[in-house]
């Protein structure tokens, strides 16, 4: 196999075994960030329930995180103790993150979930995909009239913004600021937050719910059609007991826009980038492509197989959370009552006791059960969306650009929890 270029930097042993020792979510150096699988296989094999020096524990094996997963009677999604102290009684921020769906259980859970599935069943995704493939192609001509230009601002960030946009109803004029409140709220989900990303953060709240005020308001004057509108379907509930205060409402529909937005454009820079680690694959890829062209659902899959790859590859969503609600037992380890526990998906998504060759980029692995998407009750509920943009864009723009290539190294987000690049500038030929 062709040796990748330094995108991802590579790790000694030694340093690895240094950041595994000392590791603490609250501390991460810099090359961690860059290149956190090291540290992760390290932590698998000698620690895989850490014990962390604020008394939580932190999770990285495949086998463990599905148990946790499994059983949600004894761990708990609600964020309200772990997250009052950290960003404040009263904050824009607490207010948000205790009231979303990710960070809740049943009923509130339950509710807002099957309001927002009633939107995204498989026909209404299928009716999605004709104006899909059309703002990919707008994308995709502009970059080929300019030569090239960034793989995150010029396309993958564009893509989830706009696919947002239209579930909610937003107005076009209006979705200027929804990808920086989105950074800037999801910024504030790092285990060490600065002064200035929580100021951020509750600025962005703040500001984004009362464009929502408004929003709401004339959706309320003037409903549509709630199979297709999600933020229709959430005002109307699907029955008067199943309606949302105002305070839910608002806040799960800054939750639709960040789950959809930060992990789609994840998903397709970070294919985007690894083909270039991986130029093997990516020639493979588009052989694959070639020969398929004259099979529609052939190919679909091909591509589908390839999105789930990049998911479980670099996963875009690299932490979850919970805690023990009663004292319990994970991976042969005791948890007391009350226990924190951060689940390493990235980790789990790199076990070689799940995977084959875990560390290797391969497009057609099969039976691919990665973890990017969560599972149990709280599985992602705009999967099937996600796979769908990310088969679209990523399969169409190689089509345009086969041979795209960097002009500068990418720049990573340096988050933790989130795994992407801010900017990639490329070159289209």
């Amino acid at each position: 196999m062709s040796a990748a270029p330094a995108i991802t930097p590579p790790m000694t042993a030694a340093r690895a075994q240094e950041v595994a020792a000392g590791f603490d979510l609250r501390a991460l150096p810099p090359d961690f960030y860059a290149n956190p699988y090291p540290v992760y296989a390290l932590l698998r094999e000698t620690e895989p329930v850490r014990e962390m020096p604020d008394g939580s524990y932190f999770l990285t094996r495949y086998a463990d995180l599905v148990e946790v997963y499994r059983d949600a009677q004894t761990f708990s999604s609600d964020k309200k103790v772990e997250f009052t102290p950290k960003y404040g009684a009263g904050s824009p921020l607490l207010e948000h993150h205790t009231t979303s769906l990710v960070f809740n259980d049943p009923p509130l859970h339950t509710r807002v979930r099957k309001l927002i599935m009633g939107a995204l069943t498989r026909r209404a995704i299928a009716e999605m995909e004709p104006g899909l493939v059309t703002l990919v192609e707008s994308l995709l001509h502009r970059i080929e009239a300019n030569g090239g230009g960034d793989l995150i601002e010029d396309f993958a960030s564009a893509i989830p913004v706009e696919i947002i946009g239209n579930l909610l109803g937003v107005p076009h004029a209006d979705r200027g600021p929804l990808r920086g409140w989105s950074l800037a709220i999801l910024g504030a989900l790092e285990p060490k937050l600065t002064r200035e990303q929580e100021e951020l953060g509750n600025r962005s709240v703040t500001e984004f719910t009362a464009y929502l005020k408004t929003l709401v308001a004339q959706r309320r004057r003037n409903p549509c059609d709630p199979e297709h509108d999600v933020l229709t379907r959430l005002i109307q509930g699907e029955a008067a007991h199943e309606r949302l205060s105002e305070a839910e409402l608002l806040q799960n529909c800054v939750f639709i826009l960040n789950a959809g937005h930060e992990t789609t454009t994840n998903l397709i820079g970070n294919a985007l980038v690894a083909l270039q680690e991986w130029p093997d694959q990516k020639a493979a890829l588009l052989a694959r492509m070639a020969r398929l062209r004259s099979e529609p659902a052939a190919l679909e899959a091909a591509l589908t197989v390839a999105v789930d790859e990049f998911l479980r590859f670099e996963s875009s969503n690299q932490l979850g959370n919970r805690r023990a609600v009663r004292n319990c037992e994970v991976g042969g380890s005791r948890l007391e009552e009350g226990a924190l526990v951060t689940l390493g998906i990235g980790a789990a998504n790199r076990d070689p006791a799940q995977f084959t060759r875990p560390d290797v980029l391969d497009l057609t692995r099969e039976n691919n059960r990665h973890l990017a998407f969560g599972f149990g009750i709280h599985q992602c509920a705009g999967l099937s969306l996600a796979r769908l943009e990310g088969r679209i864009a990523i399969g169409r723009f190689l089509r345009r650009f086969p041979d795209y290539r960097l002009t500068a190294s990418p720049t990573r987000g340096g988050r933790a929890r989130f795994r992407g690049f801010l900017r990639a500038p490329f070159t289209a030929a």
